[in-house]
């Protein structure tokens, strides 16, 4: 979904935003749907595409405590194993945040109070938040 571009003056490549696809859509659906069922709070979903060479979305959403974050992770873990979308890494798990990568989609489940304090959304302002 980014393509790279160079100028004469430029010496690295810049991101060109392209729009999501159907199936981009349809997987950040899925991601959304499965941490929605284990009630995750504030779901959020950015493309980066315009803003970042290597990655296409966050996926971002609140959850009270460890135990809901862990419900939250194993839930979207499983549905994307349904759709075969294999998860390509995890850091963490811990009480206050855990990441999944699936590779050109991060998935970032974290406690209320983690996420002001990082403010990911604050950090990558300029991507565009995605309607679903």
């Amino acid at each position: 979904m980014t393509d790279l571009t160079m100028t004469d003056s430029q010496t690295t490549p810049t991101p060109v935003h392209t729009l999501p696809t159907s199936s981009d859509l349809e997987m950040l659906k899925r991601i959304v749907d499965a941490a929605e069922e284990r009630r995750a709070e504030n779901v959020v979903a950015l493309d980066l595409s315009g803003v970042s060479s290597s990655l296409e979305f966050f996926v971002i959403c609140s959850a009270t405590a460890g135990l809901q974050i862990n419900a939250v992770v194993q839930n979207v873990r499983s549905k994307m194993a349904e759709a075969g979308i294999k998860i390509q890494g995890v850091e963490g798990p811990s009480d206050r945040w855990t990441l999944m990568n699936f590779g050109s989609t991060v998935v970032h489940v974290m406690t209320k109070e983690a996420r002001e304090y990082y403010d990911l959304e604050g950090l990558w302002n300029d991507a565009e938040v995605v309607k679903l």
